[in-house]
């Protein structure tokens, strides 16, 4: 590949339904193994692996959750579009909103960019709240700064309520 220009980006990961494709752990596992495939993402670091109570309706199963970082040439909708097909690939059923998954990959940063459109916000709307993603972004790169700020000045990010290190 040429130089072009790779820009270090963060995704979210979570998983709470089995299917004839895996398990939870197992379906993140396939999505991380395919960003390495990916010929436009290279140098992709994953986090521990969390279990975390459902955010949502909390008649499902506890959600695995992990965040990957790598450095990508895809620009945010590409990268928007690749993150929707691991989805289909595992088979993800939009059942209820908040509802059980077999796979979500969310963009929470991509670069410096802050981007509102219908389709994409980054940074990803719900991050400075959910301990479920910051905490494994901060064991990834904590002297990471969002929206100018450092990661240790949000709440959810030292909060370990009902998170379980896998």
């Amino acid at each position: 590949m040429n130089n072009a220009n790779w820009v270090t980006c963060y995704v979210g990961l979570g998983s709470n339904l089995s299917n004839e494709l895996g398990s939870p752990t197992e379906h993140l596992q396939q999505a991380i193994a395919a960003m390495r495939e990916h010929e436009q993402i290279r140098k992709v670091d994953v986090s521990s692996f969390y279990a975390s109570a459902p955010m949502g309706p909390q008649d499902q199963p506890d959600f695995v959750n992990a965040v990957a970082s790598f450095e990508t040439t895809l620009t945010p909708a590409e990268l928007l579009a690749f993150c929707q097909q691991l989805e289909q690939q595992a088979l993800r059923a939009r059942l209820r909103r908040w509802g059980e998954r077999s796979l979500d990959v969310d963009i929470l940063l991509y670069g410096e960019a802050q981007i509102a459109e219908p389709q994409l916000t980054i940074p990803h709307a719900g991050l400075l709240e959910r301990n479920f993603v910051l905490i494994p972004l901060r064991e990834l790169a904590a002297d990471i700064m969002i929206s100018g700020q450092p990661i240790d000045s949000y709440a959810a990010s030292n909060d370990w309520t009902g998170l379980k290190l896998l």
